[in-house]
């Protein structure tokens, strides 16, 4: 389950997506979260539907590595849909049962709330992290942000830190994954007991996970040191990032998203939310 998690993780490719100016793909990935939460109709949201299809498509991963990574948010998509079938209210029923009553707006936000998820965490993750380095993403948060320099706020190290963690994310997750499988030869058991008995024998898998942390970021910080890194002042880059021609075309596609996300909203409310 743990090797299910693929946030953070980057892969290499030759895709549009992956040539595109990490900065524009940060705005690229903004404007689409911004479009998933515009989608109010069935219309929009089969639009939506097709336009993750085609990312995944144009960014040339592996089907299976990023259905892969929707495992682990897989209660959530649960979670959400009980919640939206028993708890929402309407004016159509489909059945009721004692004291459970199902509504047809329910089920139907249940679908588009699922729709929406999946959309979010597969659109994200294909704009930004599966298709970025993290030295890329670095360069790229700390350009955007670079106006905050003016009022003293510490723009590359705030870059720095949100990249680092983002790249540790898949070593702790392989990390916790060793020191589980070491428990579990020695005898421990995570899946079963009462939930306090379950919380007690977690605490071997963090003592060590936390110290291999700890360990890993000194080793880094004295990487670093050794590369005579001084912060972001001075600091020379191998490429420089500059906009292309397709991150241009890129921007125009998702601004005509949005545009025909309002107005499929407008001209075609069916089984609008």
């Amino acid at each position: 389950m743990l090797k299910d998690i693929t946030l953070g993780q980057f892969f290499p490719g030759n895709s549009v997506i992956h040539k595109l100016d990490p900065r524009m793909k940060i705005i690229l990935c903004i404007v689409y979260i911004v479009a998933i939460f515009l989608c109010k109709s069935l219309a929009a949201y089969i639009l939506l539907i097709v336009s993750t299809v085609l990312l995944v498509l144009v960014s040339r991963l592996p089907v299976k590595t990023i259905l892969k990574g929707l495992k682990p948010i897989v209660f959530i998509l649960i979670f959400t849909t009980v919640l939206n079938v028993f708890w929402h209210g309407g004016d159509h029923v489909l059945f009721s049962f004692w004291k459970i009553t199902v509504y047809l707006e329910g089920v139907t936000s249940a679908a588009f709330m699922i729709v929406r998820i999946i959309s979010l965490v597969i659109g994200t993750s294909v704009i930004l992290t599966y298709t970025t380095s993290p030295i890329a993403l670095t360069d790229a948060i700390e350009r955007l942000l670079s106006p905050l320099r003016y009022i003293k706020v510490p723009v590359h190290e705030f870059a720095m830190m949100m990249t680092i963690a983002l790249r540790f994310i898949p070593t702790l997750i392989e990390e916790t994954d060793k020191i589980m499988n070491a428990q579990k030869a020695r005898g421990s058991d995570f899946s079963t007991g009462k939930l306090t008995e379950r919380a007690k024998a977690l605490v071997p898998i963090l003592v060590p996970l936390f110290i291999s942390a700890f360990r890993r970021a000194d080793e880094l910080a004295i990487a670093m040191e050794c590369r005579c890194y001084r912060g972001g002042k001075g600091r020379t880059r191998m490429t420089k990032l500059k906009l292309a021609f397709r991150d241009i075309v890129a921007l125009l596609v998702l601004a005509l998203f949005v545009a025909a996300v309002v107005l499929l909203n407008i001209y075609f409310p069916i089984y609008a939310i």
